[in-house]
């Protein structure tokens, strides 16, 4: 770094502001995820909740970007700019890097040095495998600002093929029954998809239109997902014993009684709490989430070692006692706007 830029070392809460429009990096001018448009935005990943239409400058990866495009068409931003991962410039008086979330295709922590500190914003992230995406990457820092929508000892996700299993099991009990599972478009769709070829199942698997694009555009950027077929102009009598993937809404909705008789699933890290599944209609809960449980929470704070840690969305107080209690200094940033999953 020039000595011009060699500031006397700063705490970071001296120069990572929370505004209203989001978490701004003051020295290099731009705001991580903002809620409303802003002049420069770094983005950590493209589900609507973080990536919003209306920036004039973009930052991320080129798989967010490619999201991004194709949800928001050109009200993503006036110019963008990718950076690939491990990729290293220079916004303002700061350092940035992008290096893997693991959350979803394209999804980023943003790893950030100035005035002697690193300070790494993770986004949304999990720890365990997931063929659509890169592997969340422990980078040690000074600060470590962390989600928490899982952040309660209650929250701990089984194994994901053991919940694909199930499904399994309930289409081989129930062949005349059609099953039709709620899956979020970006990201859980194709990793259940992923999921279920991994456990073995190499039929076709129908689609909602409103699942197809993100699909293709997952294809394109080198998942394979095998054949899959459009749901909604399908025949009744070809969906009778099919396995459907489908938005939340329309899974449990008017759309599904199209369907044979059909068993209704839903994938969501929210399927832990029974009363959830029960008021959603849901026969067959699968408790398959593309966010950190408690155990990955509280196992990330060991990996990455910084001895301050700021919680965003989700379960704060928990983790900010869990932290607490290790000797790290933890506070809950009071951000608005970000849902505990895309809905």
């Amino acid at each position: 770094m020039p000595a011009a830029l060699h500031p006397e070392r700063l705490p970071p809460d001296r120069w990572i502001k929370v505004l209203p429009e989001g978490l701004y990096v003051e020295p290099g001018g731009f705001h991580i995820d903002p809620v409303r448009g802003v002049e420069r935005a770094v983005i950590t990943h493209g589900h609507s909740d973080h990536a919003r239409p209306g920036n004039q400058l973009v930052f991320a990866t080129p798989g967010t970007l490619a999201i991004m495009a194709q949800r928001m068409g050109e009200a993503a931003a006036v110019v963008t700019r990718p950076l690939d991962y491990g990729e290293t410039i220079r916004i303002g008086a700061v350092t940035v890097r992008l290096v893997p979330a693991g959350h979803v295709l394209g999804s980023a922590q943003v790893v950030m040095e100035y005035a002697g500190s690193r300070v790494v914003v993770s986004g949304d992230y999990k720890r365990r495998a997931d063929r659509t995406c890169l592997p969340f990457e422990p980078v040690p820092c000074d600060v470590f600002v962390t989600e928490a929508t899982f952040g309660l000892p209650v929250f701990r996700h089984p194994p994901d093929l053991g919940e694909v299993g199930k499904l399994l099991h309930s289409l081989t009990l129930f062949p005349e029954r059609s099953h039709v599972v709620g899956v979020y478009a970006l990201g859980k769709c194709q990793r259940v998809i992923t999921l279920l070829r991994a456990a073995g199942y190499d039929g076709p698997i129908h689609l909602h239109g409103a699942l197809e694009p993100l699909c293709a555009l997952y294809e394109r950027h080198g998942v394979a997902l095998g054949e899959l077929r459009p749901a909604t102009v399908a025949a009744k009598e070809e969906l009778k014993g099919a396995l459907v993937l489908a938005p939340p809404a329309a899974a449990t909705d008017r759309w599904a009684r199209r369907l044979t008789d059909p068993v209704v699933a839903m994938a969501s890290g929210w399927m832990r709490v029974r009363q959830r599944a029960r008021q959603r209609g849901v026969e067959l809960p699968l408790i398959i989430s593309d966010h950190a449980d408690w155990d990955e929470l509280t196992q990330t704070l060991e990996d990455v070692a910084a001895p301050e840690v700021w919680v965003t969305h989700g379960r704060e107080e928990a983790l900010v006692h869990h932290a607490t209690q290790r000797g790290i200094r933890a506070r809950a940033l009071a951000l608005i706007g970000f849902e505990e999953e895309e809905a």
